[in-house]
């Protein structure tokens, strides 16, 4: 699960909640595996979070579904600060490297008419694997929205300010500094770029860095 937002009002409150309460609820479900909170090194929204779990199954799963239709008093006080949400559900179409970055570029596109078997094909067996042999980079992902899933209406949605956007793909590029991600979106992950293998035009790109990283074994 992939979430780009803004917060209006106290950040300090909102990364207490999320650190404190949030995040180790969200891992503490079966088949969550790990999440993470970014701030926005450049471009928005100001926030980025992730959960990667055991497949897509756990993102509808009845476990997860029940806290989403439950949400605590904290919960409830902290959704309607957010602002411009984006929430998409994903499958991890393909991923490359070994480790986390403290900074990860974002790219959210789609294909073009008739384009979609080329980009995915460039992005999963040529590109992405090329740029983790870069120095500095330590992974490169796609992720392929589940778009039903992703707009599942639950209790914690109608606390949010506006219905939440779902991406189309998503490419997730993880470095150890942000000079090689800002080179790579003025070359391969250029509009320009993606659009000769087929990519449709508006993509949205920013790149965060690393806040908070938390394993499903350090709840124990």
């Amino acid at each position: 699960m992939v979430f780009w937002h803004d917060i209006v009002g106290d950040d300090d409150d909102y990364n207490h909640w999320h650190g404190f309460e949030h995040m180790p609820e969200r891992v503490g479900i079966d088949g969550f595996h790990r999440g993470r909170r970014y701030r926005a090194f450049w471009g928005g929204p100001e926030y980025f979070n992730m959960y990667e779990t055991a497949g897509p199954e756990t993102l509808t799963s009845p476990g997860y579904l029940a806290r989403l239709n439950d949400p605590t008093p904290w919960t409830q006080a902290s959704l309607p600060a957010f602002k411009n949400s984006n929430r998409t559900l994903c499958r991890i179409a393909a991923s490359h490297g070994r480790g986390t970055g403290g900074y990860l570029l974002t790219l959210r596109l789609s294909p073009g008419i008739g384009g979609g078997a080329g980009l995915q094909g460039a992005l999963a067996d040529t590109l992405l694997p090329a740029f983790t042999e870069r120095p500095h980079v330590v992974g490169a992902h796609l992720l392929l929205a589940d778009e039903a899933a992703s707009r599942l209406e639950t209790e914690e949605k109608a606390l949010r300010d506006a219905p939440d956007e779902v991406a189309d793909w998503v490419v997730l590029v993880e470095a150890m500094r942000p000079e090689p991600l800002q080179t790579l979106l003025t070359g391969e992950l250029s509009e320009p770029a993606l659009g000769a293998h087929g990519a449709a035009g508006g993509q949205r790109a920013a790149i965060y860095h690393l806040l908070h990283i938390l394993n499903e074994n350090e709840l124990t």
